[in-house]
């Protein structure tokens, strides 16, 4: 039997007690460790100490959560607060514009939290793009990311980021290698790199390409966005495995000697794959990707380097974020595990993933969205609600 919603609830809250006390301050605003190590409290700031991925944008994203699921307290309002205080001071002077640690990734956090600085955000986008776009294609780090941003911004009503999206299409359009089944798209263009290596899922390949160039589709009225979408769809459908019932593409292509060859993640698996079907609305594919999941084998730990991981980007928590539109039941047994793999201290909860080649194969727990607790807390907050994945909450 799941553990049910009030187990899910008070675990997510048990999580957000221990992120937010992580949370330290310094001149520019508050910050978190991207881990609790021993000299987590002494070290200073990481690099990416405002991105989204790991820094203080995922907490933001937290908080969105936790207001949808109650009302803050007066410390999460303030905290919120000196969140988009913090990002809003270095829009001016921000060239980094991608959707992990970027401009990308304030417009989303500062979205999520209603606060104002959006526009301001896609102005320096405009900007920045306006003297050179990033190299690489993908939605994490290029192209489709800037795309996504300009799109969540048109979500938050900031018409003025509806050229930036415009042009974004325009752009992976150019980026476009015909094949023989339909498109492709590259991580980095072919005349930059030694050695063309395809990392197709979602996380830097064709798959959330294509699911951008979809999603632009639809919100700009482009037919020939779509188009070129799906024809990556057709092209992505040749590169994996759809007998059976499922479909599962290679992390990587070539493989890297001694890598998993197929994972089941968000990043680079079925789990974000599925984005791409959805977003076409090609619902026999969502649900071999869904198939592909059900019968892996996760959420058990097989064998050392099989499993290992419970976050958003790479594990239990964003499978479970994917698939709650889908299959509930199986978003359940996802936040089942989670529930058995908390470390609990006191009234508050964290998780620990394992690096089985390290010669200390049990890492410190992780503060922050893409790989820590904040967002598995997030996951927990919504599955205990029984919603379906919101924008707001995706990895």
């Amino acid at each position: 039997m799941p553990a049910g919603p009030e187990t899910y609830s008070e675990l997510a809250e048990a999580a957000t007690r221990w992120v937010l006390a992580q949370v330290r301050h310094d001149d520019l605003g508050p910050w978190i460790p991207e881990a609790l190590t021993p000299d987590a409290f002494d070290a200073p700031p990481a690099q990416y100490r405002d991105g989204m991925h790991s820094g203080i944008g995922g907490l933001g994203h937290l908080l969105a959560e936790v207001r949808r699921h109650r009302p803050w307290s007066g410390d999460e309002a303030a905290l919120a607060g000196a969140v988009a205080e913090r990002l809003r001071a270095r829009t001016e002077q921000l060239d980094d514009v991608t959707w992990f640690d970027g401009l990308v990734s304030d417009i989303g956090v500062l979205a999520a939290l209603g606060e104002p600085g959006v526009e301001e955000c896609v102005a320096r986008l405009l900007d920045v793009t306006g003297r050179g776009w990033p190299d690489c294609n993908d939605a994490t780090l290029g192209k489709a990311g800037v795309l996504i941003g300009a799109l969540d911004a048109l979500d938050a009503g900031v018409e003025t980021a509806r050229p930036l999206a415009e042009h974004g299409v325009d752009r992976l359009l150019a980026e476009a290698e015909e094949t023989t089944a339909g498109l492709d798209w590259l991580f980095m263009p072919r005349h930059l790199v030694g050695e063309v290596v395809q990392m197709p899922n979602y996380s830097h390949g064709l798959a959330g390409i294509a699911a951008a160039l979809a999603r632009a589709g639809g919100t700009l009225g482009r037919d020939d966005a779509v188009a070129a979408a799906r024809l990556g769809a057709e092209h992505l459908k040749t590169l994996g495995d759809s007998s059976d019932g499922v479909f599962v593409v290679p992390r990587r292509i070539p493989p890297k000697e001694g890598d998993e060859v197929v994972t089941w993640n968000w990043c680079h698996g079925p789990a974000g794959t599925l984005a791409l079907f959805a977003a076409l609305g090609e619902g026999t594919w969502v649900e071999r990707c869904v198939t592909s999941l059900r019968t892996s084998g996760i959420p058990e730990r097989r064998r050392p380097g099989f499993w290992d991981n419970d976050g958003l980007c790479c594990g239990t928590a964003g499978v479970g974020l994917a698939v709650l539109p889908h299959d509930p039941a199986f978003a359940a047994t996802m936040a089942d595990a989670c529930v058995e793999r908390a470390v609990r201290d006191g009234d508050a909860a964290y998780w620990r993933f394992v690096e089985h080649r390290n010669v200390e194969p049990l890492l410190p727990p992780g503060v922050g969205w893409m790989q820590g607790a904040a967002g598995i807390a997030a996951f927990l907050f919504r599955v205990a609600r029984g919603e379906e994945l919101g924008r707001g909450v995706s990895p």
